[in-house]
């Protein structure tokens, strides 16, 4: 009978110290704490290694490894019985990956896992563009991230918190509604925090009418003589 099976190397971080990884703790069973129903929980910036080991007799033993279904390169030296792959360093394109390994001969002797990657951008991007505006009805400002989980957004104005959520709408703007407005994004899960400012300047229009005058109105215009006192 042949069979394969799964096993990973979770480190607690994935940062380096002294040109040194982090100590790796060695999973011994299918599935870790951190992987339920063949997914993995993990973390941008983190390092999430594979180990695939085949047992029972088969004539070729080489395995095969897939990224969302594309082949990933093999060392000639990691291809038979056990071969393992690293994700160094965990990114944000890598949430929801699904990783398989599979007997190259025949795949309908494989097992896979996916991954769950939380992750908070340090950068938030803020609409609208351009900030110099005139009186309007309203203007809508867009605190623009993706995370995972979502995060949490709050606004301040001057340094003011004025509202809570991605999206803030000012009603009837007037010149007081110029200054800085700061969205503060947050993920609570990973304990991070980014903010970027706008400014926005307010323009009133002023309608500016002219109004003509009958010459009959005015004061009737006379030459003096510069020899009267």
């Amino acid at each position: 009978m042949v069979s394969i099976a799964l096993l990973f190397l979770l480190p607690s971080y994935a940062s380096q110290t002294s040109g040194k990884l982090h100590h790796f703790t060695y999973i011994k069973h299918l599935f870790p704490p951190s992987c339920t129903d063949g997914v993995i929980q993990t973390e941008t910036e983190k390092i999430v290694s594979l180990v695939c080991i085949l047992t029972g007799t088969v004539d070729n033993k080489e395995l095969e490894w897939r990224r969302n279904g594309a082949v990933i390169k093999l060392d000639d030296g990691n291809k038979e019985n056990r071969s393992s792959v690293c994700i160094n360093p965990v990114i944000y394109k890598d949430e929801g990956a699904k990783f398989t390994c599979q007997l190259k001969s025949n795949s309908s002797h494989s097992a896979s896992v996916t991954l769950n990657v939380t992750w908070f951008p340090p950068i938030l991007s803020l609409t609208p563009f351009p900030n110099l505006i005139s009186t309007l009805p309203f203007v809508s400002l867009t605190c623009r991230v993706q995370s995972n989980p979502a995060g949490q957004y709050v606004w301040f104005h001057n340094d003011s918190e004025v509202y809570s959520g991605p999206q803030l709408i000012i009603t009837k703007i007037l010149r007081l509604h110029t200054g800085g407005y700061t969205c503060v994004g947050q993920n609570s899960y990973l304990n991070t925090q980014s903010r970027k400012t706008i400014t926005l300047t307010v323009y009133c229009k002023w309608d500016f009418k002219i109004q003509t005058i009958p010459l009959s109105v005015l004061h009737p215009c006379r030459l003096l003589d510069p020899n009267m006192s």
